[in-house]
């Protein structure tokens, strides 16, 4: 059973748990995608209904952002596995793709960054193969398509950011010829040495999102619906809707 947060309905799993699902659904063919909301998605998702849908059409839904199990919290409906970094749950998961040969193809980011990402994934989970690499700058989805299941690959990292990544996702899904696909955002940037994630010290508290203000105070318009995100909790908890 899913754990609903302001109409976004998420699984209770940890990062280890998350990863053996996705990889058992690699394993068996399965044709579906994971997403990764925080609570500006979330937020976003309550007035953006092909947003929600995606969302919620999603096979795996995790809580990346502590404003989201704290959320659940608050509604007396707890995830038991806390939050589940996107990023982190990648790694595991290619760590268990890369022990079986296992491939991936890399879309987004600016040209060139999916090349630089593949290269040092490869160096990071020895047995991964990087099936293909595409940027996030194309306007022809078909032909994309077409890229990506000639490739033939395990996994699909989708890193457009969101909503984009989510709706691409859904709307593309019976097309691709891959058995996981997954929203990833900005961590080709990351993967590739671009952008430096939080200290560790930031990463247990979660307190992520905070040291990213920091680095890059433009986001701190887009960080004020955390708060508004909160106080919504809060109001459904009181009032029941």
């Amino acid at each position: 059973m899913r754990t609903n947060v302001l109409g976004v309905e998420f699984d209770d799993f940890t990062i280890d748990t998350a990863a053996l699902f996705a990889y058992e659904k690699i394993q068996n063919g399965e044709k579906t995608y994971a997403v990764t909301p925080n609570p500006e998605i979330v937020w976003l998702s309550r007035k953006n209904e092909p947003l929600r849908n995606a969302l919620n059409n999603a096979g795996l839904v995790l809580a990346d952002g502590i404003g989201i199990v704290i959320g659940a919290k608050i509604l007396g409906t707890p995830l038991t596995g806390g939050r589940v970094p996107g990023i982190d749950f990648i790694a595991v998961l290619l760590d268990k793709l890369a022990s079986s040969g296992g491939s991936v193809f890399l879309l987004g980011a600016k040209p060139g960054v999916a090349q630089i990402a593949g290269e040092k994934l490869i160096d990071k989970h020895k047995g991964l193969i990087i099936a293909g690499t595409a940027d996030g700058y194309f306007t022809d989805s078909n032909a994309l398509v077409d890229k990506i299941n000639s490739a033939n690959p395990d996994l699909l990292l989708v890193c457009l950011g969101a909503p984009k990544q989510e709706l691409w996702m859904s709307e593309n899904l019976l097309r691709l010829n891959v058995p996981l696909c997954a929203g990833l955002g900005g961590s080709l940037d990351v993967f590739a040495g671009n952008v430096k994630r939080a200290p560790v010290f930031f990463q247990r508290l979660g307190l992520e999102w905070l040291y990213r203000i920091v680095k890059e105070p433009k986001r701190l318009k887009r960080s004020l619906s955390l708060p508004l995100f909160v106080f919504r909790v809060i109001l459904q908890r009181i009032f029941g809707k």
